[in-house]
């Protein structure tokens, strides 16, 4: 989920660049007015896809950049040596075969 505040200003960034009201935008991203009202204001909290249809509906393109994350080698090997200790503590069960419920042919 985007932030509720950086999606209210970037909502209201779209609008002011391409002029356009709230249920211009809305109609255009085939959402209600109170829908795009609310993500604009901060009441609520839109998810990515609703902002890429919003910036889309104004001739835009959301684009997402996450910056990579460190990761601690060390750590990371601890966790996984942990991952691996407990599969090999789970009990194996053979699998058993797959049961389909009987198909019924409908007369035509």
């Amino acid at each position: 989920m985007v932030s509720a505040q950086i999606a209210s200003k970037l909502i209201g960034d779209i609008r002011s660049e391409r002029s356009l009201n709230q249920a211009e935008l809305a109609r255009a991203a085939g959402m209600t007015r109170s829908v795009v009202n609310a993500y604009e204001r901060g009441h609520r909290q839109p998810g990515v896809d609703a902002l890429a249809r919003i910036a889309a509906a104004a001739g835009m393109r959301l684009r997402v950049d996450c910056a990579p994350r460190d990761v601690d080698p060390m750590r990371a090997g601890r966790i996984l040596e942990q991952v691996l200790d407990l599969a090999a503590a789970l009990p194996y069960r053979r699998p058993g075969k797959l049961r389909y419920p009987p198909m019924h042919r409908h007369a035509r």
